[in-house]
């Protein structure tokens, strides 16, 4: 770490050298590489354990190394010979912790001990697990006799398959769907749009289609930072032909250039692979003016071609056959402006009809994105339009063709798979009746906004937390804050210290587990569980590492003992049991879904994965038509931004050095800004527009009339390769800036990639 900030240009491609550099780096922090590195060998491999950072898939024939250089770093970060232990909460306040940055709080180690809150003193002091699960199962019951719907649980998308599907069975029993999780922050945008258009609410893709497909387009994702290992497949593709079309607000040099760290050759050499053929600077917001824009060149080029006395470019056949709504989606096109599509994408019509022409010329064609399209006003119409424009040339159903969703967190697909879901509608609940005997909740539970709305309005009095820092993640931070403490309980799971800890509940406890990596011995020996990756396809997961502290219990016993604790006893639940041994476990989860699930526990191993059925991949559309159902946008811009000369599109941003709001280091190499996170990345025409200059300290404010201040000082302006009218500054530390009310239609994911601000000097 660096202590005075430095910002310097950044040349070299994604791997190579940098990355080896930064993973001695990061292997050197953990204070523990000799007991980690023979781990890594087994890491995303069938033998071994599931990457706690990402969900990319995991190959049935691995590298020698299947690791990133993110992935490396959870790893190591989940294995630092740090401890938080009670004697660090005896020397410091928890109002004085709340000065500590993300790193400063990530770096003081995995939690030890059970902790609980003590506001006379502002201290954290040591509890023990059975006082701890009395006095939370005494608060949780207390709460459910007045209204068991004033109590949230939020699931951060790292825990297993059976952890969650005992997490959600416990909320159903409780009384309440409000099971808000890290999705409905990224990709509830993709589970609605997708639902809707055709049928299934995640991807379509598999890891071999991108050995068939002859064309891939992104939008809004940054493998080279959120997903690295995806590089190889992208690299094989490119080097066999296939063709990658990239629209991004920045230059993200994964998607660049690309040196493959495990080739003996290209590291001599460094002879690095250009990844994408065409890259186009998008405007935050514009995508669907972009697609809409391919699709207009696509008519065109139609057209043309039918004059000509050809076929045409449009599937035809599989339009008849297999869609609804083309007719309307057409005519929507063919009245749209070129001149209008250009100002509301910032492209020109060149490069958007240069890109319409690799799409036409490819047979099979994957469209390939992340929060860049999701987290927008539009972002579920977002997703619509790129399913439309895949659907006019019959490019799903097919090898190498499809729609690919790149998610976050390594298991957030896999908990919605198995119940974390504020919508009943989603869930088996006539099952969960017929097995444990109970009628389920059927009224539509709290999604992340409303549970953010209703601790600030009051209506939430308790707050379980199974991982992740959702004080932190979450928009409208400073309202938060305030509201926070005003819960009459606060239970977080943990294995590291974050900021959402620091803010507490009257009654509030920090209960620590394993982590992954870990081996889980219970009952009946060592356990393995499961998660699913952003392909649907299920990994078996066994931990390498002894626990940091013989004190520690799993997230699977910490569910079980605060269900026994909270719930009116049921023999037809076993809590217990469960505990004792996680096939019993994955049995129920099978009995609850024998259609996903068949054989789990024998097929839990498969190389590759146990594959997930996806009815598109067999083109059957599960929508309200019984076909892919085209969708028309209510707007070219997805943006809530405002035009006006001081008025910049502000996106969130995340660095080399971070994974989702895990800050490792203030090292965004890539970027070329080192030793802090404290940045807005502004173009030099817009600095040369408000007369700015590099290095200079800047506020910034949001932009919006509902009588909240919000702000956030002390961010340094540093030039960069940016769009016109928009900035970017880092995630979460930006979060202050995103009203509540700000988020994607229908779907409710906040609107974190087009903030409304202007910079105040």
């Amino acid at each position: 770490m660096s202590n005075v900030p430095k910002i310097t240009t950044y040349t070299a491609p994604a791997g190579g050298w940098g990355s080896v550099k930064s993973l001695m780096r990061q292997a050197r922090q953990s204070k523990r590489p000799v007991s980690i590195l023979p781990g890594l060998a087994k890491q995303n491999k069938p033998d071994g354990f599931a990457c706690v950072s990402c969900a990319w898939a995991k190959p049935a024939k691995p590298h020698p190394a299947e690791f990133c250089e993110n992935g490396a770093k959870a790893t190591f970060w989940e294995l630092t010979a740090d401890r938080a232990t009670p004697a660090l909460f005896a020397r410091h306040t928890v109002t004085e912790m709340r000065s500590w940055d993300d790193f400063q709080l990530e770096s003081t180690g995995r939690l030890t001990h059970p902790m609980r809150y003590d506001a006379a003193t502002d201290h954290y002091v040591e509890t023990t697990w059975e006082e701890a699960y009395a006095a939370i199962g005494a608060e949780m019951k207390a709460i459910q006799a007045d209204d068991p719907k004033r109590t949230v649980f939020y699931a951060s998308g790292r825990a297993s398959l059976e952890t969650s599907y005992m997490y959600a069975l416990l909320a159903r029993l409780y009384g309440n769907n409000n099971l808000p999780d890290s999705s409905n922050m990224c990709h509830e945008s993709t589970s609605v749009g997708l639902l809707e258009s055709i049928g299934q609410p995640v991807g379509s893709v598999r890891l071999e289609d991108f050995d068939t497909a002859d064309a891939m387009f992104f939008f809004g994702q940054n493998p080279g930072s959120n997903s690295p290992r995806m590089l190889h497949q992208l690299q094989e593709a490119v080097q066999r032909g296939a063709r990658i079309v990239t629209f991004n607000p920045l230059k993200e040099r994964g998607l660049e250039r690309f040196v493959n760290p495990q080739d003996p050759v290209q590291m001599l050499t460094q002879h690095a692979t250009e990844i994408s053929c065409q890259y186009h600077q998008v405007k935050a917001g514009g995508d669907i003016a972009v697609l809409v824009g391919m699709a207009k060149a696509l008519l065109e080029a139609d057209d043309a071609d039918l004059q000509r006395g050809g076929k045409g470019v449009l599937d035809r056949e599989f339009l008849a056959e297999h869609t609804t709504g083309a007719e309307d989606f057409i005519a929507y096109v063919r009245a749209q402006d070129w001149l209008v599509l250009e100002r509301e994408s910032g492209l020109g019509r060149t490069a958007i009809t240069q890109a319409a022409g690799v799409y036409m010329s490819a047979k099979s064609v994957m469209g390939i994105y992340g929060m860049g399209l999701t987290q927008h006003k539009l972002g579920v119409q977002t997703v619509q339009v790129l399913v439309n424009l895949l659907l006019l040339r019959g490019n799903f159903g097919r090898p190498g063709a499809g729609i690919c969703p790149v998610r976050g967190h390594s298991n957030v697909q896999g908990q919605r798979t198995v119940g974390i879901s504020e919508k009943p509608e989603l869930v088996p609940l006539d099952r969960l009746k017929e097995l444990y005997g109970f009628e389920p909740p059927r009224e539509e539970g709290l999604a992340t906004v409303d549970a953010c709305k209703g601790i600030i309005d009051g209506t939430v009095d308790a707050f379980i937390g199974l991982g992740g820092n959702f004080l932190r993640a979450v928009p409208e931070q400073g309202l938060m804050e305030d509201a926070w403490p005003r819960m009459r309980l606060t239970v977080q799971i943990a294995t590291k210290l974050n900021r959402g800890h620091l803010f507490n509940g009257r009654v509030a406890y920090l209960l620590p587990c394993l982590g992954r990596t870990e081996i889980d011995r219970q009952a009946s020996g060592p356990q393995t569980v499961t998660m699913e990756d952003s392909t649907s396809c299920f990994h078996g997961s066994k931990g390498f590492h002894a626990p940091a502290a013989d004190t520690l219990q799993s997230e699977i016993r910490i569910v079980a003992e605060l269900a026994k604790a909270s719930l009116a006893p049921n023999p037809r639940v076993p809590w217990d049991r469960w505990v004792d041994d996680y096939a019993t476990v994955r049995d129920a989860i099978e009995a609850t879904y024998p259609d996903l699930f068949s054989d789990f526990n024998a097929r839990m191993h498969t190389p590759g994965g146990m594959e997930k059925p996806l009815p598109v991949r067999d083109r059957i559309w599960r929508t309200e038509s019984g076909k892919a159902e085209f969708k028309l946008p209510k707007s070219l811009s997805a943006s809530f931004a405002p035009d006006g000369p001081d008025v910049l599109r502000l996106m969130t941003l995340r660095s080399n050095d971070q994974f989702n709001t895990t800050v490792y280091g203030y090292d965004d190499r890539f970027r070329g800004v080192d030793g802090t996170r404290m940045v807005l990345f502004l173009n030099k025409k817009e600095m040369a527009r408000i007369g700015a200059r590099a290095g200079e300290m800047i506020a910034l404010e949001t932009v919006a009339d509902d009588g909240v201040a919000r702000r956030i000082d002390g961010l340094q302006i540093v030039p960069y390769d940016i769009p016109d009218g928009c900035c970017g500054a880092y995630y979460p530390e930006c979060n202050v800036l995103i009203p509540l009310w700000q988020h994607a239609e229908r779907s409710k994911v906040p609107a974190a990639k087009s903030v409304p601000v202007r910079i105040v000097r």
